[in-house]
C-alpha cells in the first residue's frame, strides 16, 4: 500500500539467521500493511565483507561501515543477528543512544550485559527485544514478560539446547556412545567443529540465565550458572536409567525457593512419563510452573535458519506496531527484585551414582556408612555385572545437599575399595 507510512530497519549481519529474515521480510511484504499498518522494509544490511557473492540479496543495500546505520535517521529498528559480545554490544548501545529501536538475537551478550542494556533502553523509551536469543522459534521471552505475567512463577526447566538433545537422543535409542553420536551431529551440521560450548552446557547457560531473569523479576547471569556437560554420559548410564523408567536429558533448570534462585545446567534423569522427556532429536522444550497456570509447555524448533528468523520477525512486527501507536520502551527491564542465587554446594538434589568397587564381603557396608555419615540417605541400591574381583554399583540417593554428597565423594576418593566412580547424574524430584 503505498499510501501507507515506511517503517525501515536495518539488519546487522547476513549469516544463516541473517539470511532468513531477508528472505522472511521479503515474503511477509503484502501482510506488513494489515498486521503492522505500515509497510516495512530492509534499508541497510550491515557485513563485513562487500566482495562476497550473496544470491538473492539487493546489493544496494549492503555497507560495511555502521556508522552508514547508526547515522541515518529513517532507519528505526536495528536487526542484531552478529552474535558476539562486541562490536554488537557497543552498536545496541548506540543505536539506542541515538533513538533506535533494537531486536537482537544474542544470547551471549544478554545473559552478561542484558539488565545493563535493557536499563538503557527503559531510559530512552525505546524497545529491546529479544525472543530469538532463548530457543529459536518457541515463543518464550513474550510468554515469561507478558502473557504469565499473573502468575508468581516458581520453575522454568528446559531442554534448550538442540545438539545435545540430537546426541542423547541417537544414545537413548539407537545405544551409541557419546563420540560415535557427536561425530553424526558433526556431520549433520547440528554440531560444531568445536562442539564446547554445547556439550560442556555454556550455550544452554546462557539462556537459563536469560529465561530466570525473567521469570523472578530478578537478574541472574551466565557467571551465576553452574553447568555440566554431557560428555561423561555412556550408554551404559542410559541403560541404567532405562531400567529404572527414566531418560538422561540434559537441562537448563531454574527454581525460584524461599531462600534464593537456583540456577543450573546439568543431565539429569527424569521420568518417562514427564513431558520433556519425549522431546527427542534437535527439538527444545521449556516447562513453566506458575501458581496460577500450573504447568505449561512450549515445544518446538530451537534452531535454524527460519525458526530464528521467525522469532526475529515477531519482535520485529512487535516493535513495528508499538511505532506506530507511539508506545515504544512500554516494557523494559523486569528485574525489579534482588533475590540471591544460591551457591551449587546449598542446593538439593537426587543422584544417581555410578561405582566400580572391590567385591568383598562388608564394601556396601562401608560405603553405606560413609554415607551415613553425612547425612545423604539412599533410596535405591543395585549391583550388577559382578566380576570376580570387582562389581558394579548403582545408588539412587535421597534428596540431599550438594555439599553433602562432595563430603561423600571426597572420603570415598581416599578408600582403596572404590576403583572408580564415573557416573554422577542429578535425578529429577528434590
Amino acid at each position: 500500500m503505498e499510501d501507507k507510512k515506511t517503517i525501515k530497519a536495518a539488519l546487522l549481519g547476513l549469516g544463516t539467521v541473517g539470511g532468513g529474515v531477508y528472505k522472511l521480510m521479503n515474503r511477509q511484504k503484502e501482510e506488513f500493511p494489515y498486521k503492522i499498518g505500515a509497510n516495512l522494509e530492509i534499508e541497510k544490511v550491515l557485513v563485513r565483507n562487500l566482495e562476497k557473492e550473496r544470491p538473492g540479496i539487493d546489493s544496494s543495500l549492503l555497507t560495511d561501515n555502521w556508522q552508514d546505520i547508526l547515522n541515518d535517521d529513517s532507519i528505526e529498528i536495528v536487526i542484531e543477528v552478529m552474535g558476539g559480545i562486541e562490536p554488537a554490544k557497543t552498536y545496541i548501545k548506540e543505536a539506542l543512544e541515538a533513538g533506535k529501536n533494537v531486536v537482537t538475537a544474542n544470547k551471549d551478550l544478554l545473559a552478561e550485559y542484558g539488565g545493563e542494556l535493557l536499563d538503557l533502553a527503559g531510559e530512552v523509551k525505546k524497545d529491546l527485544l529479544f525472543e530469538a536469543a532463548v530457543a529459536g522459534g518457541i515463543p518464550i521471552i513474550c510468554p515469561l514478560k507478558q502473557c504469565l505475567a499473573g502468575n508468581y512463577l516458581t520453575e522454568v526447566m528446559g531442554i534448550v539446547n538442540g545438539t545435545t538433545n540430537f546426541i542423547l537422543s541417537k544414545m537413548t535409542h539407537e545405544g551409541m556412545d557419546f563420540e560415535d553420536a557427536l561425530k553424526i551431529a558433526q556431520d549433520l551440521g547440528y554440531a560444531e567443529a568445536d562442539p564446547t560450548a554445547d556439550v560442556e552446557g555454556h550455550d544452554a547457560g546462557r539462556k537459563i540465565a536469560i529465561m530466570a531473569s525473567i521469570a523472578f523479576n530478578s537478574r541472574v547471569t551466565f557467571s551465576d550458572v553452574y553447568t555440566e556437560g554431557i560428555t561423561k554420559i555412556s550408554a551404559k548410564d542410559i541403560e541404567y536409567a532405562k531400567d529404572m523408567g527414566f531418560v538422561i536429558k540434559l537441562l537448563g533448570v531454574a527454581r525460584k525457593k524461599e531462600d534464593g534462585i537456583e540456577v543450573l545446567v546439568h543431565p539429569m534423569l527424569i521420568p518417562k512419563n514427564h513431558p520433556l522427556a519425549s522431546v527427542d532429536d534437535a527439538f527444545n522444550a521449556v516447562y513453566v510452573h506458575g501458581d496460577a497456570v500450573d504447568d505449561a509447555m512450549f515445544y518446538g524448533r530451537g534452531a535454524g535458519e527460519f525458526p530464528t528468523a521467525s522469532a526475529i520477525m515477531g519482535d520485529v512486527i512487535d516493535v513495528s506496531r508499538n511505532i506506530m501507536y507511539g508506545c515504544t520502551g512500554r516494557i523494559a527491564c523486569s528485574c525489579y527484585k534482588h533475590i540471591p542465587v544460591k551457591k551449587v554446594e546449598d542446593i538439593e538434589s537426587k543422584f544417581f551414582l555410578r561405582m566400580t568397587v572391590d567385591n568383598t564381603p562388608g564394601v556396601l557396608a562401608n560405603i553405606a556408612s560413609v554415607f551415613g555419615n553425612n547425612g545423604v540417605g539412599l533410596e535405591k541400591v543395585i549391583q550388577q555385572n559382578v566380576k570376580k574381583d570387582l562389581a558394579e554399583l548403582v545408588v539412587v540417593t535421597d534428596p540431599v545437599k550438594e555439599k553433602h554428597l562432595r563430603d561423600s565423594m571426597a572420603i570415598f576418593n581416599g578408600m582403596s575399595i572404590i576403583k572408580k566412580i564415573p557416573a554422577i547424574i542429578r535425578v529429577y524430584g528434590a
